[in-house]
Parts: C-alpha cells; sequence; structure tokens
C-alpha cells in the first residue's frame, strides 16, 4: 500500500490514539472539576481499534502511542495491545504508552508482556500538596510507585511535566535533577488551549523560551538533534548528564515536519491538534466489512491536513478548539 502522505509532502509515521475520555485525574489545566464524558456507547470497541492501528500500520505508520484520558483506565485495554503487537517488526516499531501513572504499579509488567517498553508518566510537582492542588486529587504516592514499578519491570520512562506559571514554574529545577537523577528523559510542556476548563490559562501559560533562557544562566545546555516521533526538541544538561525535551506550540510553531496524527476514542481523525478539521472513520468501520472504502477515507483525509496549528497566547483565554486534550489524546 502507499504511504500517507499529506499535501506538503509529509508522511504520517506516527499515530496517537485515545483510547477513551475519561481520567482519574481532573488537572486543572487540562479538565473542568465536573467533567462530563461521553456515553461507553459511543466509543470505539477494542476490534474496531485494532483495525484502525492495523490500517494505519498498512499504510506506512511505524509508532504507535495510545494515550487517554488515561488509558489504564478503559476496559481491555490490555486486550488492545496484545492484538496490536503482532505489527511489531512486522512495520510497526514501536508501542508506547502515555499515562498519569496512578494506575501504573499495577500495569507496568502486563505492559511490558504485551510488547511496550517505553511509557511517558505525567507528572507536574514532586510536591504532594502542589500535585494535588493540579491533579485535583491526591495521588503523587501511587504515581511515583507506578514509576518505581515500570523500572522494575524494564520499561524506558520519560517523565512529562506542564509549566505553569503559578503553581510549579518554581520547582521546573528540582524536578529535572531529580528525573536526570533516577536516569529518565524529561519533557517540559507549554499549556494548550484546548477545550473549556475552570481556569484562566493566561495567568497560567509559562513560555518556555523563556524557561530556557533562564536555564542557561545557571546550566550548559547543549543542543541536540535527537527526535522520537514527538514535537520535543532536546538539549542536553551537562550538570545532570540528561536529556531534556521543550514542546512549545505557543512561543515556537513546531509543525514544519510533523508526521502525527490522532485518532479519538470515538473514531475521528484529527489531522492537527489545534485545528477542528477532522474525518469520522466510526461510520465507515461499521458499515463496512473490508477496508478498501477506509483506505479511500484515509486518502481523501490528508488532502484536508493543514500546513500548522494557529495556536496563539492571546486566544489562551478562549479556547482554539472546544475539544479538550482527553478526547483528542494527550
Amino acid at each position: 500500500m502507499k504511504p500517507l502522505v499529506d499535501p506538503f509532502g509529509r508522511a504520517i509515521t506516527y499515530l496517537r490514539v485515545s483510547v477513551t475520555d475519561r481520567c482519574d485525574l481532573r488537572c486543572i489545566y487540562c479538565m473542568s472539576e465536573r467533567m462530563r464524558f461521553l456515553p461507553r456507547a459511543e466509543l470505539l470497541t477494542i476490534e474496531e481499534l485494532d483495525r484502525l492501528c492495523s490500517a494505519f500500520v498498512r499504510r506506512g505508520v511505524r509508532r504507535l502511542r495510545f494515550t487517554g484520558g488515561e488509558p489504564l483506565v478503559r476496559r481491555g485495554f490490555l486486550d488492545l495491545l496484545n492484538l496490536v503487537k503482532r505489527h511489531l517488526n512486522a512495520g510497526l516499531d514501536e508501542i508506547t504508552v502515555t499515562t498519569n501513572g496512578v494506575q501504573l504499579a499495577d500495569f507496568a509488567e502486563p505492559l511490558f508482556a504485551a510488547g511496550v517498553r517505553r511509557v511517558n508518566v505525567s507528572i507536574d510537582s514532586l510536591d504532594r500538596d502542589t500535585f494535588k492542588h493540579i491533579a485535583r486529587r491526591d495521588c503523587l504516592p501511587q504515581v511515583l510507585a507506578g514509576i518505581d514499578a515500570a523500572e522494575r519491570a524494564g520499561l524506558k520512562i520519560k517523565i512529562n511535566t506542564v509549566a505553569l506559571k503559578r503553581d510549579n514554574a518554581h520547582e521546573i529545577p528540582d524536578l529535572i535533577k531529580w528525573a536526570h537523577g533516577r536516569g529518565f528523559d524529561m519533557t517540559l510542556i507549554e499549556t494548550m488551549p484546548l477545550g473549556e476548563i475552570d481556569e484562566d490559562r493566561t495567568d497560567q501559560f509559562l513560555s518556555l523560551t523563556s524557561v530556557r533562557e533562564d536555564m542557561a544562566s545557571y546550566w550548559r545546555l547543549t543542543d541536540l538533534p535527537d527526535r522520537t516521533g514527538g514535537p520535543a526538541r532536546y538539549v542536553r544538561v551537562e550538570e545532570t548528564g540528561g536529556r531534556l525535551g521543550f514542546i512549545t506550540p505557543l512561543s515556537h510553531n513546531f509543525c514544519e515536519a510533523c508526521s502525527r496524527v490522532r485518532l479519538t476514542c470515538t473514531g475521528k481523525l484529527y489531522l492537527c491538534l489545534g485545528h477542528e478539521t477532522s474525518v469520522d472513520l466510526r461510520e465507515t468501520l461499521r458499515a463496512e466489512a473490508n477496508d478498501t472504502r477506509l483506505d479511500a477515507i484515509l486518502d481523501d483525509a490528508m488532502t484536508l491536513r493543514p500546513k500548522g496549528h494557529d495556536f496563539q497566547v492571546e486566544r489562551l483565554r478562549t479556547p482554539a478548539t472546544v475539544r479538550h486534550m482527553s478526547v483528542t489524546g494527550g
């Protein structure tokens, strides 16, 4: 099969799959306190998710990342992983998972057995009270236990931290030292204008360009050519010996070489994180027994892919998209 290529010559090699919009945390930058989740009947079944993942692998996708919401709360998630792992070494290079870590202690070994070798764990503070404030749940001990379990299971761990001006800006150097001291890569992420929440994002926005400039006053940062399939740009912190990534959708557009598309738990394919343009694959999936029509729709979808997102700092108060990150896939 021919690969999926957009109008700007970018081949799609990376699919991020949201398996649920549900989560066991309510992070202030991601969700409102009283979220209304999708009815379960609207979600793709495990078999449907496997069929779509397989279609994308057949069309040239080399990396699958499973997200949510929180993927570990999706019933049957391990069954899905055990289905798609048949594609490893047969077109697919890796299967990875992004998790908040709350349930990771119970899932670490089964994830490894299902072919996962890397997990991204989101943790925004090592202070229990700050973590509780940001996540609206007192779960830091469970997350740290999950990280320990993942390490014992042989999973490579990367730490993701959303930079928040009011809540954790002062803690970022200590988080980096902690992660690098454990041998983990770490990525800092700017808050993104996705979905209505209970907070004003303009008060929380922290430019990572400014953070990096500040770090350069006390650390030596060496630019690295490394790419892991995502939007992060990496440096080595010479004093810690660790790798640090920056995801900067607002202070620096990261679209020029984007190879990613996102599939929601309801079967919508989003061609760009920052645009509402999508293609609904669920109807075709449920109406057609073979994938001929599905392949044609994927080709048509590529023609809709924009050159880049239009996130702007000035628009943080009003979301660039109405959907929450938990629906799109984090």
